[in-house]
């Protein structure tokens, strides 16, 4: 009994990091960096191939990794809704990681593993804005490989502190295995209840694509606010007229001159409408007593049929198709 964890640990323990790894890096929640922490203590302690490890580590993170960029390549922004909207890290909304993305450029790929939400968004994102292959592959390698390194390093450095607790725990194998498979349970349901708390958080009164176009008509000029980061502009180069291009990170500037009675609705492209919300509880907090998000966003908008304006071939903002009741079809649109 006494070596049984150990010889399953040198049988299985490279198939272990695997799959654990690129079930980690494909966005299931489980807890890989425990797992190659331990295979650095075994590597430390001479029970494990330290190579093997590595290689099985990487492999999995490079699998995982061109599977989302394929899956950007060819979904672009819906396949960044779609992992927004099932999440269950309520900071990882696409908008603030594709706000990271900007901020650091491609060279972001090389810390994303580091950084809760960038690491599953950031491929996808990557091969949403078509990034090269070529160069995805060598910038997500260098990225896996100092995150691997990393992983397996602290379990080297304290694998004697490691051995002396992972000793005793062999005499209580099946009851070891019980109490990390509840701390998992118990970990997703955290998640869950998190995010669930963070949508109540931002449930307020929003206004539907129907109303916003009728204050529209009748001339009231509503302030619109599109709150979309440049690089979700740049994969959905379309916005509703008159909207004022302002990302989270620009806010200030592009509200400086607004009187605080103004009419504003704010719109973005995220599921539930999250970086709307948070930036119209900013203008609250701000002063401004009329804010309300666009319910469904800029996709609702699309989906009725109202006008829209795009970048023309020239790079500048090409004229709005007209509008259901302007001389037009219900659902034209550019």
């Amino acid at each position: 009994m006494h070596s049984a964890i150990p010889d399953l640990v040198a049988q299985y323990g490279i198939l272990i990091v695997f799959v654990s790894v690129l079930l980690d890096q494909l966005g299931v929640p489980f807890p890989a960096i425990p797992v190659l922490i331990v295979a650095g203590s075994l590597v430390g302690t001479g029970k494990a191939y330290g190579l093997l490890c590595f290689v099985a580590s990487l492999s999995a993170c490079l699998i995982a990794d061109l599977t989302w960029f394929w899956i950007g390549k060819s979904y672009g922004m819906n396949v960044l809704k779609t992992l927004c909207k099932i999440s269950l890290e309520p900071d990882s909304c696409v908008s603030q990681t594709q706000s990271r993305f900007e901020r650091w450029g491609v060279n972001s790929l090389i810390v994303a593993k580091f950084v809760p939400g960038l690491a599953i968004i950031a491929p996808p994102l990557a091969g949403a804005l078509r990034l090269g292959w070529l160069r995805f592959i060598v910038l997500s390698g260098v990225g896996s490989m100092l995150w691997t390194v990393a992983g397996l390093g602290a379990g080297m450095v304290f694998a004697g502190q490691i051995s002396r607790v992972y000793a005793p725990l062999q005499h209580y194998a099946g009851i070891a295995a019980s109490i990390v498979a509840l701390l998992l349970a118990c970990y997703i349901a955290y998640k869950w209840w998190e995010r669930r708390r963070f949508l109540r958080e931002l449930r307020m009164a929003r206004i539907t694509v129907d109303e916003l176009y009728g204050l529209m008509e009748s001339k009231e000029n509503p302030v619109i606010l599109d709150v979309r980061t440049h690089t979700a502009r740049q994969l959905e180069p379309r916005w509703i007229p008159t909207a004022i291009h302002a990302p989270s990170d620009e806010l200030e500037l592009a509200i400086r001159e607004l009187e605080r009675e103004r009419e504003i609705v704010v719109y973005c492209t995220c599921p539930n409408e999250a970086s709307a919300a948070r930036v119209a509880k900013r203008l609250r907090n701000l002063g401004f007593k009329k804010v309300r998000p666009l319910h469904g966003g800029l996709d609702s908008w699309v989906a009725r049929g109202y006008r829209i304006e795009t970048i023309s071939a020239a790079g500048g903002a090409a004229p709005a198709a007209p509008s259901p009741g302007a001389n037009a079809e219900p659902g034209a649109v550019t």
